[in-house]
């Protein structure tokens, strides 16, 4: 879907060099990890993500860095379901325990909200591979950009 822009590089101004093709729908860093979404819902968002060989560490593991991306969008997702489409905001804060390794396979985040204030969201995410392991469980907080 993006592949005709990965390569480019962002400008410092003007317009965006891609478009999403809807409200909840993945942006080119994630479409480029393989995430789907499975289903967005009142606070609530399920994301899944194959294990290539492009999102291993030097062990043959999943990346750290590649489940983190996976959970923080799926809570990003499940924040799209209860904000105006449009709105801006964005991870301030994040922490993630890892329990499991991922070693091939899916891995799967869903993700919910735990709560909101006026600016500040805060959701979690629990990631699971294809036996229904728990890898690891993710916390973040968001930020809602001030309206102008």
């Amino acid at each position: 879907m993006y592949s005709t822009v990965y390569e480019e590089s962002m400008p410092a101004e003007g317009p965006c060099p891609f478009e999403l093709p809807e409200w909840i729908a993945c942006a080119p860093f994630e479409h480029y990890l393989g995430m789907r979404i499975e289903e967005t819902a009142e606070g609530r968002a399920v994301l899944s993500m194959p294990f290539l060989v492009k999102l291993a560490q030097g062990k043959g593991l999943m990346h750290g860095g590649a489940i983190t991306a996976l959970a923080d969008t799926a809570v990003a997702m499940a924040i799209k379901t209860v904000l105006p489409e449009g709105s801006h905001f964005a991870t301030v804060e994040l922490s993630l325990s890892f329990h499991a390794p991922v070693r091939s396979g899916t891995v799967r985040a869903i993700a919910t909200i735990v709560e909101r204030a006026e600016r500040t969201i805060k959701g979690m995410a629990e990631v699971f591979d294809d036996n229904g392991v728990k890898t690891a469980t993710f916390h973040s907080t968001f930020r809602i950009k001030r309206p102008k």
